[in-house]
């Protein structure tokens, strides 16, 4: 496991057992804001991206004219997020999550929401870990070159429909709940799923043991090999466009 993983691990498995413990106390409902911000892409040829988010709802998309655009709009302070870009990484997460992220069960009436988008034109290394909530990933257009998502108790959309110009790895690690990946028709797509308890909806692929591919695997110039471990739940995997 390399580092960037085990780090995203290691966040993961902080939040779960904060969320779970309740192990801090003070939390409360405030004042529903939002807050706007974006970050130059500056001279950087490629860049690192590792979104880190305790709990809510997350969207991630492409289309931003600078390397980040983004809306955060929460209704606890200790939510607010920290976004920090230095030597061409780019870091959006939760700040403090050892000491400030608490339970959050309690709160019916908390908001977490987070529209990012990101440049389409710069290779990225993207690394994505949410502890609980939901997920929704518009990855079509970005130049990815690697690919790590992380969620813990969350419904996840990841959407990788379209062309890509270049081989993709994906790593999809879930642990209860359910998962849509939408893959391309035209790109050749292997899938490996490893699951605990749950199920494999894959309509349209064929099926070889654990591996999943298209009709485009192994003709296309292009391959998104993408591997799924998963815990409690369902994975779906939909063929697009």
């Amino acid at each position: 496991m390399n580092t960037r993983i085990s780090k995203s691990v290691a966040f993961l498995a902080i939040v779960v057992m904060l969320l779970a413990s309740g192990c801090a106390r003070g939390i409360r409902v405030g004042k529903l804001q939002t807050k706007s911000q974006s970050v130059e892409l500056g001279g950087a040829e490629s860049v690192h991206v590792e979104i880190n988010m305790a709990a809510g709802e997350l969207d991630v998309a492409g289309g931003a004219d600078k390397l980040l655009e983004a809306d955060f709009t929460y209704n606890v302070a200790e939510l607010e997020p920290e976004v920090k870009y230095s030597g061409g990484t780019l870091i959006v997460q939760h700040p403090d999550v050892k000491t400030r992220v608490t339970s959050l069960w309690d709160l019916d009436d908390y908001r977490c929401e987070w529209d990012l988008s990101l440049n389409d034109d710069v290779p990225m290394d993207l690394s994505i870990t949410l502890g609980a909530g939901k997920i929704d990933l518009q990855l079509a257009g970005l130049s990815l070159t690697g690919l790590d998502i992380n969620v813990g108790a969350a419904e996840a959309t990841i959407d990788l429909t379209g062309d890509w110009a270049r081989d993709l790895d994906v790593t999809v690690k879930a642990g209860v709940g359910r998962a849509t990946l939408r893959l391309p028709r035209r790109v050749g797509v292997r899938v490996t799923v490893e699951t605990g308890i749950g199920d494999v909806d894959a309509p349209g692929l064929k099926r070889d043991g654990d591996v999943y591919t298209n009709n485009a695997y192994g003709e296309s110039a292009v391959t998104l090999r993408i591997d799924i471990k998963a815990g409690v739940g369902k994975i779906n995997l939909e063929l697009g466009e």
